[in-house]
């Protein structure tokens, strides 16, 4: 059986300005240091700093304020060990050690392989003879992490792909820890 390729115009390319916001960590006592910093700054000390972060970061992160506050959650046993009550810091120094603790990683920035393409199961909105469908990508970072990624087109009459804009602000999943899978439930049709 002989089959027809016709090759098209579109390519698919990684977008290195594509990051997510990573919980950074280097060392006890580094971050020990950064925390002591962070409370011997005067409160406009500490708003000037973060307005500044916040400014920077909010272009590319949806709530870059709560993933401060979970860097900032992550901290508690220095807390212990300094002695320190977590709520002995207002909303802005919280923030601030957030954001210290908090890394911009590209998920495209190495390599953007491997595709695959699935109808979308939302159809709604098309022209005549058009169809959604959805690629997914593996997306490779820096050091070598793999992702997952999609991207979306509409496909013509004519065969011609109309690729669908990808959105800028990217977040990590959230890990659902404590969940048990009964297999009997996959083994039911």
């Amino acid at each position: 059986m002989q089959v027809t390729v016709t090759r098209k115009d579109s390519k698919f390319l990684p977008d290195p300005s594509r990051v997510i916001a990573r919980f950074l960590y280097t060392s006890d006592e580094r971050s020990k240091n950064i925390i002591r910093n962070v409370l011997a700054m005067s409160d406009g000390e500490v708003n000037i700093a973060l307005s500044k972060v916040l400014r920077g970061y909010s272009k590319r992160h949806r709530n870059i304020s709560k993933i401060f506050e979970r860097h900032y959650n992550k901290l508690f046993h220095l807390f212990k060990e300094m002695q320190i009550k977590p709520d002995k810091f207002n909303q802005s120094q919280k923030a601030l050690i957030g954001s210290y603790f908090t890394m911009e990683y590209s998920i495209e920035s190495a390599a953007f392989f491997n595709p695959s393409i699935v109808e979308d199961p939302d159809q709604s909105e098309l022209g005549p003879d058009e169809k959604r469908v959805i690629f997914s990508f593996r997306a490779t970072g820096e050091g070598h992490i793999s992702s997952i990624v999609f991207r979306s087109a509409i496909i013509d009459k004519n065969n011609n792909l109309i690729i669908e804009p990808v959105g800028k602000m990217l977040a990590e999943a959230e890990r659902i820890k404590i969940h048990v899978y009964d297999k009997m439930n996959f083994m039911k049709e």
